[in-house]
């Protein structure tokens, strides 16, 4: 297959599009579900005489598909790196499809025992892995196929569809809450949105592989074939190592987004539920809305660092936050519409990260590490600090100090302030001249000039 392959025509580009976007959606929707809906399905796959341990077992296992999320980045990555990004996003929709399905039509505890609780486990565990390998293949082919000057508003996609899952999953949690009763919902309603995310993933499996592999890995591909590199099995790992500090910087970039992130965009209503007693009802229609302006901020600051460049932006969100910090912290008083508030305000700034973080990545690596290269450090960032958040802030909370956790923050986003600085303004780089660097050390990965 030829590199021109890779071009893309305005229907292959909306095609691409849709398929990502459909497909990273879906992912998110099956994430987020088992959370959204744990309290009702937990005695199925758990001894329901002890329903509070039951409830903490199936915490237990969102836990443990967080802790699969960086072997996927791993497994996936490589695949990406060294098979075709569009191979490895087919892959990984089709397991959390089929982990959504597994769940959906799982028998019981009651039914067959312990071996319910080992099917969710093993289901659960697919889905981490298929999580933590969607997220960097998605973000690389997004970056490779967006046009040079347009990478930045392209990318705020992954955030864009991401969040729709979210706010989909969480929208089915109210519906069918309100439809069905509580007898229903934990004899058969807790299945419908697993049995949905299933279906809908077979449907976007069926778009991804309808979708092109992008012009830079294929150049990329035959060049490495045409120098007889193709059985040179290492060269991945060897760029690896030749360039540690971009590892570093990805985490050192994750560790201050991923925990204001969660603490915003996922724990908010939560938190503020469980400790300023808001009111439930009016805590999550709080988090829906806020998300909703999430969204609506995403592309605009995709746009703005197309304009100004990705280090200002990144910039301005990170001081941002830095400065509302504690403000932010004391409006979410005991009312709704302080958390809708206060939520708004905080993912307004943080839109400005995660809606370039993808080209950001992207453009300071190499190609034949581009996919890999972010995903384990950043996966590993995202497990240990972002899927943390939600229990240490609530923990601080609980024991007087919720100062704490807003200075747990602030310090994390400093770190993630000086790692831009290290960074060269990538805006508009072109991805092929990086696919043609052969770097021994990060500054020649980066391409600085």
């Amino acid at each position: 297959m030829s590199a021109t392959a890779g071009t893309a025509t305005i229907p292959d580009r909306r095609r691409t599009l849709f398929g990502l976007g459909a497909g990273n959606a879906m992912e998110w929707f099956d994430w987020n579900i088992y959370a959204t809906f744990a309290s009702f399905f937990a005695a199925q796959f758990f001894n329901a005489h002890d329903e509070v341990s039951a409830l903490l077992s199936t915490l237990a296992v969102f836990a443990v598909g967080f802790a699969a999320r960086p072997l996927g980045g791993l497994v996936f990555g490589w695949i990406a790196d060294r098979k075709g990004r569009q191979l490895s996003m087919t892959l990984t929709v089709a397991i959390a499809a089929g982990g959504s399905l597994v769940i959906g039509f799982s028998p019981t505890y009651g039914q067959i025992g312990v071996w319910a609780s080992v099917i969710l486990v093993v289901a659960r565990l697919g889905q981490g892995l298929a999580h933590g390998g969607e997220l960097p293949s998605a973000q690389t082919y997004i970056a490779e196929v967006a046009p040079a000057g347009r990478r930045g508003l392209w990318s705020s996609l992954i955030y864009f569809s991401g969040t729709c899952g979210v706010l989909a999953g969480t929208l089915l949690g109210a519906v069918l809450s309100g439809v069905l009763s509580h007898d229903q919902m934990l004899s058969f309603g807790w299945r419908i949105p697993f049995v949905i995310g299933g279906i809908f993933g077979i449907y976007s499996l069926y778009m991804r592989l309808r979708m092109r592999e992008t012009g830079v890995f294929l150049a990329e591909s035959a060049k490495d074939e045409a120098a007889g590199k193709k059985a040179e099995k290492g060269r991945i790992w060897q760029t690896i190592k030749q360039n540690p500090k971009l590892l570093v910087q990805v985490v050192g970039l994750t560790v201050g987004a991923t925990v204001i992130y969660y603490m915003w965009a996922v724990a908010a209503p939560s938190y503020a539920i469980t400790v300023r007693g808001v009111d439930p009802t009016g805590a999550l229609w709080a988090g829906v809305f806020a998300n909703v302006i999430f969204l609506i901020a995403l592309p605009l600051w995709g746009r703005l660092s197309d304009r100004i460049g990705r280090k200002p932006v990144l910039f301005i969100a990170i001081v941002g936050l830095l400065v509302l910090s504690f403000p932010l912290n004391a409006m979410v008083g005991n009312q709704a519409w302080q958390l809708f508030l206060a939520m708004s305000i905080a993912l307004v700034f943080m839109a400005g990260f995660s809606s370039i973080g993808p080209a950001v990545y992207a453009e300071i690596f190499p190609t034949r590490i581009r996919t890999i290269g972010v995903g384990v450090p950043y996966s590993i960032a995202v497990a240990a600090f972002g899927g943390t958040a939600p229990y240490l802030q609530t923990l601080l909370a609980k024991n007087g100090h919720p100062s704490l956790f807003v200075v747990y923050g602030m310090v994390l986003m400093v770190i993630s302030a000086l790692v831009v600085f290290t960074l060269p303004e990538t805006r508009g780089v072109d991805l092929h001249e990086k696919a043609d660097t052969r770097a021994s050390t990060t500054e020649g990965a980066v391409g600085l000039r």
